[in-house]
């Protein structure tokens, strides 16, 4: 290992539904372009123009699930009656070539996560006030009172698991919400545990020159 070399970053993004999460990911992935991306195994059926170990890796569901009880999965989740899942060597082979990942997901896989990658930097984006998330909700149109209701139920209870996250992020303004989350992608960079040998290495340069 050099002095400039490095492990990846793992950084998984988590907000509830309504927060402007992906907004915020999407500005970080323009600014940053170097984030790898890793291919997810899915059940469901390719759509058109999709190909096979490009966009996803389609396996039957029996094979998703054998994979799952051998524990080749860094997260896995059933959305919509399919299965999704992020292998973990793949994970694991590309954070050790020093590229970083970026995980766009919920607070389950999250905990998944945590348990599998170790090293991952966790960040929570919080909505400023109840009542801000729920204006942004009703903004889109979309929700009907009972469905409006639900989400706000489902944001508390993704909030509640935040106190685990390394950073959180309150998105009251877009431009200072996405200062903070590069803020504190960068410091993820710069943690320790991305250059485990680097202070060893030194004192080994420093020794051999005295």
């Amino acid at each position: 290992m050099t002095l400039s070399n490095r492990i990846g970053v793992a950084l998984v993004i988590c907000a509830p539904s309504g927060t402007g999460k992906t907004t915020l990911v999407r500005r970080l992935v323009e600014e940053f372009p170097g984030f790898a991306y890793s291919i997810s195994c899915t059940t469901r059926s390719p759509r058109p123009n999709e190909q096979n170990g490009v966009d996803y890796e389609f396996i039957s569901r029996e094979e998703f699930l054998q994979r799952s009880e051998r524990g080749f999965f860094a997260e896995w989740a059933e959305v919509h009656g399919n299965f999704y899942g992020t292998p973990l060597e793949a994970t694991r082979a590309t954070l050790a070539a020093g590229r970083d990942l970026l995980f766009d997901i919920d607070v389950q896989g999250a905990a998944q996560l945590k348990k599998n990658l170790p090293g991952a930097y966790f960040v929570f984006v919080l909505p400023p006030s109840r009542q801000e998330l729920e204006r942004r909700l009703s903004g889109r149109g979309t929700e009907s009172p009972e469905s409006l209701a639900k989400r706000l139920r489902a944001a508390c209870g993704e909030m509640a698991e935040a106190g685990w996250f390394d950073a959180w992020v309150i998105n009251d303004d877009l431009d200072a919400a996405f200062a903070d989350l590069k803020v504190a992608y960068i410091a993820a960079t710069l943690s320790p545990r991305c250059r485990p040998k680097l202070v060893p290495l030194l004192i080994e340069q420093w020794s051999s020159e005295q």
